[in-house]
C-alpha cells in the first residue's frame, strides 16, 4: 500500500476520532467480563449466571448496532456517535454512585453497555465514507483496531477492582470516556457525499440480498469468536485453573491483545490478496485452534498458546470480512454496518452464554468451544460455496478497483 495515496484518500482525524471512541467504548463494552470473577463472588452467581452477565452487554451491542447504525444514515455519523458516548458515560455514572447490588441490576447495566457495543456501527461509517474501494480494508482495519480495548479492560479493571473495589472501576472509566469525547467532538468530522437517509423500511430490503445474510453469518463468526472470548476468558481462567482474578486478566489481555491488534493487518492482507483469500485461512486456523482449546489442556499456560493463535485468526478475520462488505454495500453501508456487527454480536452472545451453560451442566468448556470451533468451519464452506459467484459479479476485476 502506498502510505502516501492513503493519507491523501482521507481526513486522518475523523480516523484517529474513530479509533479512540471504538477503543474506549470495547473498553467498557466487555468490562463486565474482567470484572466477573469480583462480581461474581459477591452476587453468588452460578457458572450459567456468569455467562448471562457477560453475555447480556454483548447481545444489547448487537440489537443497538442496528438502531445505530439507522442513526448513522439519518443524524450523520459523528453526531449519532456523540450522543452513544454520552448515554454510556451517564450509565457508568449512575452504577458508580448507587452500586450494583443483585444480578438483576448488573443485566440492566450490561443493557447499557451495549450502547458502547454499538459503536462499531458508528465508528466504521465515520471512517469508511472517507476512503475509496482501494483503501477501505486498511482504513477500516485502523479503526476496527479499537478492538483493543478489550485488552485494556482485561489488563486493567481485575487488579484496579482488587485495589479500589469493582464498583469504583465504573468510576474510574468515566475518566478517559470523557477525555475521548472531546477530543472526538473536535476531531470527527462527517464525509461529503453521504447517501440520503432513507426509511427503516427501506434499509431492510437490503437483507432480501443473500450476501447480506452471508456477511452476517461469516462476521458471526469472526466477530463473535473475539468477543464472545475476550468477555468470557477471565472467568474461563479462574474456573478451569484456578488463577486469581488479577492473574486471569493478565492471561485474557494477552489473548484479546492478540486479537485486536491484527484487525488492520487482516484488512491490509485482504486489499493485497483478496479479502477471500484471507478468510478462507483464517477460518481454518480459528478452528483448529479452538478444538485444540477444547480438549482441556493441563496447563494454564498452553491454553494462551492455543487461544492466542484463535484470536489472530479472528481478529484478521474481523478485517478481511469489512473489506469485502464496502465493495458489495457502498451504498448501504451504514445499514449494512449495523446489520453485519448485529450479528457479529448475536454470535459473541452465543459463545459467552454457551460456555456459561456448557461448564454447568457438563463440568467442561470443552463442548462450548468444540461448538464453536464447528462454526467455523461451516462458514469456510460456505465461503468456498460463493466465492466464484461474487469473483464474476459485484467483485469483477472490471467493476472494481479492489480485490475480493
Amino acid at each position: 500500500m502506498d502510505k502516501q495515496s492513503f493519507l491523501k484518500a482521507g481526513h486522518p482525524p475523523t480516523l484517529l476520532a474513530a479509533f479512540l471512541y471504538f477503543d474506549l467504548a470495547f473498553m467498557v463494552w466487555v468490562i463486565l467480563g474482567p470484572l466477573g470473577v469480583q462480581i461474581a463472588q459477591d452476587l453468588h452467581l452460578t457458572h450459567a449466571e456468569k455467562g448471562l452477565m457477560v453475555a447480556t452487554p454483548v447481545l444489547a451491542g448487537a440489537v443497538l448496532r442496528l438502531v445505530m447504525g439507522l442513526l448513522v444514515d439519518s443524524l450523520g455519523p459523528k453526531r449519532t456517535g456523540a450522543v452513544g458516548q454520552v448515554v454510556v458515560i451517564a450509565a457508568l455514572a449512575v452504577a458508580w454512585r448507587f452500586g450494583i447490588h443483585s444480578f438483576e441490576q448488573v443485566l440492566v447495566l450490561g443493557v447499557f453497555l451495549g450502547v458502547a457495543g454499538a459503536s462499531f456501527a458508528v465508528a466504521l461509517p465515520l471512517a469508511s465514507r472517507w476512503y475509496p474501494p482501494e483503501h477501505q480494508g486498511t482504513a477500516l482495519g485502523i479503526a476496527g483496531a479499537g478492538n483493543s480495548g478489550t485488552a485494556l479492560a482485561a489488563l486493567f479493571a481485575p487488579g484496579l477492582a482488587a485495589s479500589h473495589g469493582w464498583g469504583n472501576v465504573f468510576g474510574l472509566a468515566l475518566i478517559p470516556l470523557c477525555l475521548v469525547l472531546v477530543l472526538y467532538l473536535a476531531l470527527a468530522k462527517d464525509a461529503p457525499g453521504a447517501p440520503p437517509a432513507k426509511s427503516p423500511g427501506e434499509y431492510l430490503k437490503v437483507l432480501r440480498d443473500k450476501d447480506a445474510w452471508w456477511f452476517m453469518f461469516f462476521y458471526a463468526v469472526t466477530f463473535g469468536g473475539f468477543v464472545g472470548l475476550a468477555s468470557s476468558l477471565t472467568i474461563y481462567f479462574n474456573a478451569q485453573y484456578g488463577l486469581d482474578a488479577r492473574t486471569a486478566g493478565y492471561f485474557t489481555a494477552a489473548c484479546v491483545f492478540a486479537g485486536s491488534m491484527v484487525r488492520p493487518i487482516g484488512g491490509n492482507l485482504a486489499d493485497r490478496i483478496g479479502g477471500v483469500r484471507t478468510l478462507t485461512v483464517m477460518y481454518l486456523l480459528a478452528a483448529l485452534f479452538l478444538a485444540l482449546a477444547s480438549t482441556g489442556l493441563p496447563r494454564a499456560w498452553m491454553a494462551v498458546a492455543a487461544f492466542v493463535p484463535a484470536m489472530l485468526a479472528l481478529g484478521m478475520g474481523n478485517g478481511a470480512v469489512f473489506q469485502l462488505v464496502p465493495q458489495r454495500f457502498r451504498k448501504e453501508i451504514g445499514v449494512m454496518t449495523g446489520l453485519v456487527g448485529m450479528a457479529g454480536g448475536i454470535g459473541g452472545f452465543y459463545l459467552a452464554s454457551s460456555l456459561g451453560l456448557s461448564r454447568q451442566l457438563t463440568g467442561s468448556y470443552g463442548p462450548g468451544l468444540l461448538a464453536f470451533a464447528g462454526l467455523a468451519l461451516v462458514a469456510l464452506a460456505g465461503l468456498t460455496g460463493v466465492k466464484s459467484r461474487w469473483r464474476t459479479t459485484w467483485g469483477a476485476a472490471h467493476l472494481s478497483a479492489a480485490r475480493i
